[in-house]
């Protein structure tokens, strides 16, 4: 039994990954900024007029979607936001907290950087190059392989994860 629960599983992890859907677990906490996540990537995620299914839809955030602040309370699964121009209610479920900036650049050489690239690939394009021992970097709650989305100075880039620490 034990091992068709592991196949169940796999299989789930598997379609999820072919259809493009993340599986973040979600950290939501009040006052803080969020992203968009655990949708696919080509789907948006529903900012209602209420904290229920049912109720009317205000607008639309994209997946990644990042500046969606929990303004209160959260009841049940469902938490008061605002993004920007709209307020409303998403379910907690799709929203992840930005960690604050409390990440370094960790094992790179002196006369050497790291390279924040526009997406998690190392042949992507380079947005910005950070110096060893560079700090104030946050983790956005989007990562991939050996990548770690981050912010930093202004972009929003990918990074090796193993060239990055906790302060």
């Amino acid at each position: 039994m034990r091992q068709f629960k592991v196949l169940i599983l796999a299989c789930f992890a598997a379609l999820s990954s072919v259809a493009g859907v993340s599986t973040v677990a979600a950290q939501v906490v009040q006052g803080e900024e969020h992203c968009v996540v655990n949708i696919k990537t080509t789907d948006t995620l529903n900012l209602r007029s209420a904290g229920k299914a049912s109720a009317k839809v205000v607008t639309t955030l994209p997946y990644a979607r990042c500046g969606v602040v929990v303004t209160g309370a959260c009841q049940g699964s469902w938490c008061p936001v605002d993004a920007g121009h709209h307020a409303g209610w998403v379910n907690s479920r799709f929203i992840s907290m930005v960690s604050p900036a409390r990440y370094c650049v960790a094992g790179v050489a002196k006369n050497d950087v790291l390279n924040l690239r526009a997406f998690p690939a190392g042949t992507s394009r380079i947005l910005a190059t950070l110096k060893p021992n560079q700090c104030e970097i946050s983790f956005l709650p989007y990562a991939t392989g050996a990548w770690q989305k981050v912010r930093v100075e202004g972009y929003e880039g990918w990074v090796n994860k193993q060239f990055v620490s906790g302060q």
